[in-house]
């Protein structure tokens, strides 16, 4: 294996909305990546000894007060160095080049001209692309010794590159679908510029994270909560594989579960993995603890609280047996950490119960082989381990489950309503052959609303029940699926007259942002 494998591509973040996606692209080029602050200094990058560093884009001009900036210690290091978007602009002054505010702004969909067909980034493709621009500071001069590759309308200079010193940069963003050839150029600055081998693969991230897991843990005791996710599901089976019978896999049934969830777990994925599973029946100890709560943020802290103590309760029992229990196994995702405030300087949007809302008192150390992972990377590790493609295509759930997919108390009578609902949506998109094309098709109950409607010749007072398909490649970003609307009608059709209290379905067209997927 070439020596520079496991040295980390860094992504220092400028405060883009597009840093992750960043670097979920370098990792789909087969590179490691990590994700760094742009407060952390050139010393303390070098100190992780980076086979590159690529520099975000993000929201601030050059000029203003405050405003992040590279430090010009990074080009003094050997270090191949990609700049995108303001990563391009701080690093041509940091480079001597200079920025203007031309007041010429350039956002969304841009033509894009290659002027140097023999560079690096850009040769063999077309001359003319259309990309994906969000500025309005331009590079006005390039760096001593660079040579401009690509400019547009109102950007003469949109990239520019320096073999010698292994050091590009373009204006656009080449993470994102919209720009043409995006992911090619990004791949030729990792593989022919930077020259970094493309070996990182599920194989070679399976085989790290056992050999970690077998570190930290020892020979100690863990368990793992199953959610019936996939997360959760993969998470467990990495430990297994790493320790074996030293864990115990413990699934809740907190009676917010989809339907059929609970005997997928019992059956399928014991089947395929093996693993010793205990299962706890805490329906009523949930429901009986989220009585009277309607505040979202509550609801997810509430239900976090009585996993912990639902995996405590079932420890203290394995403990008895198998001589106590050290580690907890959680299915935490990289998103989730971002989303929770936990990555780099990201505001809260919403706790997780994954990294949010754990009580003080926790008596496990947690064990997260996932939580530098996006979610198409866990879907090939647990394709690696040889889950069943039920387990391992199944769309993301919310750990909280059902329970934060209804807008107001959650109650017995409340779950069968959105559990039958659920139910036919799922069977109807997958009759329709859409789940793989849909990241994930949430379905609310609007408890406390109510509306008019008319079913059997009669006046009906329920409940309307909405539909949140979307597509999205990482969770951070997301748009409203365009569903087929006889599949819509067919689906509409039959929630209202199979679901009893429902006689409204109602279609959610908010993109993320502004919205977040989950309506909580």
């Amino acid at each position: 294996m070439p020596e520079n494998s496991a040295r980390p591509v860094l992504v220092v973040d400028f405060g883009a909305q597009y840093a992750q996606l960043i670097a979920r692209r370098v990792r789909e080029a087969n590179v490691y990546s990590e994700i760094v602050p742009s407060t952390v200094s050139a010393a303390e990058m070098l100190a992780k000894d980076p086979a590159a560093i690529v520099l975000s884009g993000g929201p601030s001009s050059v000029y203003a007060d405050g405003a992040p900036q590279v430090d010009p210690a990074l080009f003094e290091s050997d270090v191949p160095i990609f700049g995108i978007c303001y990563g391009f602009q701080t690093m041509a002054v940091a480079l001597g080049g200079r920025v203007d505010r031309t007041g010429r702004r350039e956002y969304g969909a841009t033509a894009l001209k290659v002027t140097d067909p023999a560079s690096t980034l850009f040769h063999d493709l077309p001359e003319d692309l259309n990309v994906w621009m969000s500025h309005g500071d331009s590079v006005a001069e390039a760096p001593p010794g660079y040579t401009v590759t690509a400019s547009t309308l109102d950007t003469p200079i949109a990239a520019f590159e320096n073999l010698e010193r292994r050091v590009a940069g373009v204006q656009h963003h080449p993470e994102v679908v919209h720009s043409q050839h995006g992911q090619e150029v990004l791949r030729r600055f990792l593989h022919d510029i930077a020259g970094i081998a493309p070996d990182w693969t599920s194989d070679e991230i399976l085989n790290d994270q056992i050999e970690l897991i077998r570190a930290q843990i020892g020979d100690k005791k863990v368990i793992c909560g199953l959610s019936g996710g996939v997360d959760s599901a993969v998470a467990a089976a990495i430990v297994h594989k790493a320790v074996g019978d030293q864990l115990t896999a413990v699934f809740v049934d907190h009676g917010l579960l989809r339907t059929g969830e609970r005997e997928q777990v019992q059956r399928d994925y014991v089947a395929a993995t093996g693993i010793k599973l205990v299962t706890v029946d805490a329906a009523e100890q949930f429901i009986g603890a989220l009585a009277g709560v309607v505040e979202p943020e509550a609801k997810r802290k509430i239900i976090g609280r009585e996993f912990i103590r639902a995996f405590e309760s079932a420890a203290a029992s394995i403990a008895e047996s198998e001589g106590g229990v050290d580690f907890l196994v959680q299915g935490t995702l990289y998103p989730d950490v971002v989303e929770s405030g936990g990555g780099t300087g990201t505001a809260t949007i919403k706790s997780h119960h994954n990294v949010g809302g754990l009580p003080d008192d926790l008596q496990f150390q947690l064990v997260e082989p996932l939580r530098k992972l996006f979610k198409d990377e866990v879907r090939l590790l647990g394709t690696e381990l040889g889950l069943p493609p039920e387990i391992v295509g199944r769309q993301p759930f919310p750990g909280p489950g059902l329970g934060i997919r209804i807008i107001g108390e959650v109650t017995s009578e409340r779950l069968e309503i959105l559990r039958h609902a659920d139910a036919i949506v799922r069977e109807e998109l997958t009759a329709a052959g859409l789940d793989n094309e849909i990241w994930q098709c949430p379905v609310v109950l609007l408890a406390d609303v109510r509306s008019v409607g008319v079913q059997g010749d009669g006046r009906t007072y329920g409940h309307p029940i909405v539909l949140r398909p979307v597509s999205s490649e990482d969770a951070m970003t997301a748009d409203w699926t365009r569903v087929p609307y006889d599949l819509l009608a067919r689906i509409s059709n039959r929630i209202t007259g199979e679901v009893a209290d429902v006689n409204r379905v109602v279609l959610d067209v908010t993109s993320k942002p502004p919205g977040t997927i989950e309506w909580e």
